[in-house]
């Protein structure tokens, strides 16, 4: 199983949590309708918060009580994001993108986190150096879908590569180039798997240690169980 299947298979886990996953979509989401407005047409962030939120299955009653939230005299909270580098067991750098309403609750966690699992935070610019900011589409290799269409489409869009996997295909983009990319691959009829300006590593780490990978697994896990995380970047390759 290549890259893009074990992205498929963490989306299938993550319906045994969907519940905690919807609270991030929300909370992503009535942050961008109050900062930018309740209309994605004229508010990227908030199109690419729903876009993320609708690949997770999230019903559309959710995303619009989000978005009046966020638009509406009942976003009260104040949230911001606080970005946290750092190192996991074996060296695999990690970045933890936060939104938070207390930053010291947050803080005071994410750094339990690492602690607990053979990691240590480390100060701000520290890993960031070995990721790119990238825009990245992944799409399902099925008999619909021919790569050679795909590819033609997503270059022609403006995509600066196009890679293929045993189990799919990974169109990149510069971050400004992003949304007409992912717009013109959806016009064309295009299901994706994920659809996301992240941040893609340029070198990675293998882990062979038992006792490291069993770590690794459990820092990652607590991370995205904290409701204040939003994403999680690292460099570790995951054993197929």
């Amino acid at each position: 199983m290549g890259r893009i299947g074990n992205i498929i298979n963490k989306k299938g886990k993550q319906d045994s949590k969907r519940a905690k996953v919807f609270t991030k979509h929300a909370r992503a989401i009535a942050v961008a309708a109050k900062e930018g407005g309740g209309n994605p047409e004229y508010n990227a962030t908030l199109k690419t918060a729903i876009e993320k939120a609708k690949a997770d299955n999230m019903p559309n009653d959710n995303i619009d009580r989000a978005i009046a939230k966020g638009a509406g005299s009942g976003a009260n909270e104040n949230y911001e994001t606080i970005v946290y580098e750092g190192y996991g067991p074996g060296g695999v750098a990690v970045i933890v993108e936060t939104l938070t309403d207390n930053k010291n609750r947050t803080a005071g966690n994410v750094r339990y986190f690492f602690d607990k699992n053979g990691g240590n935070l480390g100060t701000s610019g520290c890993v960031s150096f070995m990721f790119d900011k990238k825009g990245q589409i992944l799409i399902e290799a099925n008999d619909d879908v021919s790569e050679d269409e795909l590819m033609e489409v997503a270059l022609e869009a403006g995509a600066e590569d196009f890679i293929t996997e045993e189990d799919g295909y990974e169109v990149v983009t510069t971050p400004e180039e992003f949304s007409q990319v992912r717009d013109e691959l959806q016009a064309k009829g295009y299901e994706f798997i994920s659809a996301d300006v992240k941040l893609i590593p340029q070198t990675i780490t293998e882990l062979t240690d038992e006792d490291q990978l069993k770590q690794m697994n459990k820092l990652v896990d607590m991370l995205e169980d904290d409701d204040d995380v939003q994403n999680i970047y690292h460099n570790w390759e995951i054993a197929e």
